[in-house]
């Protein structure tokens, strides 16, 4: 089943986006909901090997130093988007500061001044998280963006968001390397063919 974009009701007055994506959630647990640009994203359930590189991602990061001290390495936490009113979004993997729970905005999303690097892993969804989560991230000014492209085979690391874009965008192809900027708070550097490998479904 594919991510589906649910618009709101015109009549704002009996219809909150907040309540239908709690309801969605706990219709169906497991699938990711988040609202951006006033429309809900609804995500179903990834598959193992979607959650197999978050893992390697996730021990990378922490090895890095990234998970001690001022820094925490987090999955599917909300951030808080300057979009809309009830505007967030669910990165897969992020980078944030220790202190994160003292930005708590709402509804479990906390203010992206708080994020250092939000990571997305390409599902059905592949074109939200390429275009519409690249806008939301850079409205957002989140520093960093990291795309597991599975659908194309690449990675992409966006930085310097400015507006409704990255300035730089750099798409890595198997057998290159991606060194991460030291702004994250550690030096890491992606492997892109081991990542993309994790990221494969195993032939039967």
């Amino acid at each position: 089943m594919p991510a589906e974009v649910i618009e709101q009701p015109s009549d704002d007055r009996f219809f909150s986006l907040a309540a239908i994506a709690d309801e969605i959630m706990e219709r169906h647990p497991g699938y990711r909901v988040e609202i951006i640009g006033g429309h809900l994203l609804v995500t179903p359930l990834r598959d193992a090997r979607h959650a197999c590189v978050l893992t390697d991602l996730m021990c990378l990061f922490i090895a890095a130093g990234l998970h001690d001290g001022d820094a925490e390495v987090l999955q599917n936490v909300g951030l808080w988007l300057p979009t809309g009113a009830e505007d967030y979004a669910i990165p897969d993997l992020a980078i944030v500061d220790a202190d994160i729970d003292d930005h708590l905005v709402e509804n479990n999303a906390y203010d992206p001044v708080c994020f250092r690097l939000v990571l997305e892993v390409t599902s059905s969804n592949w074109k939200d998280d390429l275009k519409t989560k690249a806008v939301a991230y850079a409205q957002a000014k989140v520093p960093v963006y990291v795309i597991v492209d599975r659908k194309h085979q690449r990675v992409h690391v966006l930085t310097d968001p400015s507006g409704e874009q990255y300035e730089h965008h750099r798409p890595y192809s198997p057998g290159e390397t991606a060194t991460l900027p030291a702004s994250i708070g550690a030096q890491v550097t992606l492997d892109v063919d081991q990542i993309l490998k994790a990221a494969q479904k195993k032939a039967d």
